[in-house]
């Protein structure tokens, strides 16, 4: 039985290591969170006492942390403890620069990689309906394939070094975009007496339908799994939106892309944060848009 060792077991990694006990791996975790591994411990995962101990014996090294500086923090002190032959697989959603150095550092040790963020957020990962979104090569990505499907149902080969990581910011800009584009015709609507049923009705089924609108509908009623319906508890926090905007950004910076909707959602986003909703669903800036301060 393949052996794997899980480092990162917060809201999305400990939900996502508890899907592999569930398939029958035996999975070893470490967090610096005591909570998380004291949760992780209730899902049948061994929990180590330091990242190093989890990684030692392990045939699949899966991490999932904060941000870029995290996983190359992380990496630069598991991989000397990862033995010959095992992947290395990150599932953080952080920038391609950092990726790339990431896959790089594990190429040194003649180590297997992949970049493999994720999409579908906390409830995709307790259902184990994730899409990932993956960067290696096609050998590392096959290894892993049979993995990553037991967290997931979309498993998507994008490229090589950062290609997953490139996927992730890209498809997340156009959730941004759309979120507020959806947002805005909903307030408006409201102005002008329109029902919020009926712009659903006719945006849903003509030229207006997107994912933001009918998966993820920002106002209560239309689809009643939304955070809508639930005073926008997340879902997919604010905060984390704003922080894949600003990947965007920095990567159309680097790039030397034009993305002048990208900027203006990012610095929405920003606002809407600093107002103090941070930790709402993102779907929740028709609020601040509608002009409400709380």
């Amino acid at each position: 039985m393949t052996s794997i060792a899980f480092i990162g077991l917060g809201n999305m990694g400990g939900p996502m290591a508890a899907n592999l006990v569930k398939a029958g791996y035996d999975v070893t975790g470490f967090d610096l969170s005591p909570t998380s591994c004291d949760q992780a411990k209730t899902e049948g995962i061994t929990v180590a006492g330091s990242a190093n101990e989890a990684v030692k014996d392990a045939d699949i090294v899966i991490t999932m942390l904060p941000a870029g500086k995290h996983v190359l923090s992380v990496w630069s002190g598991i991989l000397p403890a990862v033995k010959p032959g095992a992947l290395v697989i990150d599932c953080s959603t952080i920038d391609v620069e950092s990726a790339r150095k990431a896959h790089a550092m594990a190429g040194d040790r003649s180590l297997q990689s992949l970049d493999a963020p994720v999409s579908g957020g906390v409830g995709g990962a307790k259902g184990a309906t994730l899409t990932f979104m993956a960067g290696g090569t096609l050998e590392a990505f096959a290894k892993a394939e049979p993995i990553l499907s037991r967290m997931g149902k979309r498993i998507v080969h994008c490229g090589e070094a950062g290609a997953g990581q490139a996927a992730k910011i890209c498809n997340n800009m156009i959730l941004g975009i759309s979120m507020i584009g959806v947002a805005e015709a909903f307030v408006l609507a409201e102005k002008l007496g329109l029902a919020h049923q009926a712009l659903f009705d006719v945006a849903s089924t003509s030229s207006g339908q997107c994912w933001s609108l009918t998966t993820y509908c920002p106002v209560p009623g239309p689809v009643p799994t939304s955070p809508a319906n639930n005073d926008y508890k997340p879902g997919f926090a604010a905060t984390l939106m704003l922080k894949d905007l600003k990947l965007a950004q920095e990567a159309a910076l680097a790039s030397g892309a034009t993305t002048p909707l990208g900027a203006e959602a990012a610095q929405l986003y920003a606002l809407f944060n600093s107002a103090g909703h941070e930790g709402d669903d993102f779907s929740g800036i028709i609020n601040f848009l509608r002009g409400r301060k709380s």
